[in-house]
C-alpha cells in the first residue's frame, strides 16, 4: 500500500488522502489570497529573506494578518521544515497557500487567514532553453498584486498553453505597453557590456525570489544591475539571456530569430557560481 503524504493545514499535520477544505473558501470563491513556492533543504528554506519579504508584502497588500507560525523567518522555516521532515523528504518543493478566512462577498469580514502547505521531492532544472519567443496571446498587467504569486495565475496557465502549442521551451511575456516582463514561471534577465538588465516590476511580472537573490550576489561582486522598462529589441541585442526561479538558472539559446551563447558567457558563469556558493 502506498504511503499517504502529509500536509499542514493551519498547523495541523493531516493525511493528504482524505483531506478536504471546508466551505465557504474565499480563496476558491474570490481568489482572495496568494501562494509561495519554496525549497526546503537540510539547512532550512533556501532564499528565506526573499521569500519572507514577498510573503509579508503580499499579506500587507491584501490586508491579511499572518499567523505567528508563518510571520517570521525562524517560524516559517521551522513550520515548513516540520512538514518536510514528516514526509521524510530531505530536499522538498513546498507550496504554501494562504487565503482569507470567513465568508462574505467581495467585502471581507476579517483579516485572518487560513493556510495549507504541501510538499514533494524537489527537482532542479538548470538545462539550456533552446527555443523561446515572445507571447502572442497573453500580456502581463501591472497592479497592486502583480508582484505576488496567485492573483494572476490564469494568465500563466494560458501562457503555458501557448508555449506548448508553439512547441517552444519557453515563452517571454510582454506587458500591455510592450515591455519585457517575465517568462511563464520564472524571471528573465539578460547581459550586455558587463551589465545585467531585468524588467521593472511595473511591467507586471512577479517579483522573482531567485532573481532578487542573484541581484544581491551581483551587487556584492560590484556588477551593475539595471531594472527598467525595456522593449523586446533591447533583450534581442543582448550577449546572453537567462531565466531564474527556485528550480534553477537556465541559459537561453534562442529568442525568436536571435541566438545567444548564454551558457558560455563569462558573466553568466560568474553569477551562477556566486549562486552556488550561497
Amino acid at each position: 500500500m502506498a504511503t499517504s503524504f502529509l500536509l499542514l493545514h493551519n498547523s495541523q499535520l493531516l493525511p493528504a488522502d482524505n483531506f478536504a477544505l471546508p466551505l465557504p473558501n474565499r480563496g476558491l470563491f474570490f481568489n482572495d489570497g496568494f501562494f509561495e513556492t519554496m525549497v526546503w533543504a537540510e539547512t532550512g528554506l533556501r532564499y528565506l529573506p526573499q521569500h519572507l519579504h514577498r510573503l509579508q508584502r503580499a499579506a500587507a497588500t491584501i490586508n491579511l494578518h499572518l499567523p505567528a507560525e508563518l510571520a517570521t523567518g525562524s517560524t516559517l522555516s521551522a513550520t515548513l521544515g516540520q512538514l518536510a521532515s514528516a514526509n521524510n523528504i530531505p530536499v522538498a518543493r513546498v507550496r504554501l497557500h494562504l487565503w482569507r478566512s470567513g465568508g462574505g462577498l467581495y467585502t471581507p469580514t476579517t483579516t485572518h487567514c487560513d493556510w495549507l502547505a504541501t510538499c514533494q521531492d524537489f527537482l532542479p532544472l538548470n538545462t539550456t532553453i533552446h527555443s523561446s519567443d515572445f507571447a502572442q496571446t497573453v500580456q502581463t498587467q501591472f497592479s497592486a498584486v502583480s508582484f505576488c504569486k496567485g492573483p494572476n495565475a490564469l494568465s500563466y496557465v494560458l501562457a503555458a498553453q501557448e508555449r506548448e502549442q508553439r512547441h517552444l521551451d519557453e515563452l517571454i511575456l510582454l506587458s500591455g505597453l510592450g515591455h519585457v516582463a517575465e517568462a511563464v514561471s520564472s524571471a528573465v534577465a539578460w547581459i550586455r557590456e558587463g551589465t545585467i538588465y531585468t524588467p521593472d516590476l511595473e511591467a507586471g511580472g512577479v517579483a522573482g525570489v531567485r532573481l532578487a537573490h542573484l541581484q544581491a550576489k551581483a551587487q556584492a561582486l560590484g556588477l551593475p544591475w539595471r531594472p527598467g522598462l525595456y522593449e523586446p529589441t533591447e533583450l534581442l541585442a543582448a550577449e546572453a539571456v537567462f531565466t531564474a526561479n527556485i528550480a534553477g538558472i537556465r541559459p537561453v539559446r534562442q529568442v525568436a530569430d536571435s541566438t545567444f551563447s548564454s551558457a558560455e558567457h563569462p558573466l553568466f558563469l560568474q553569477l551562477r557560481q556566486a549562486d552556488i556558493t550561497t
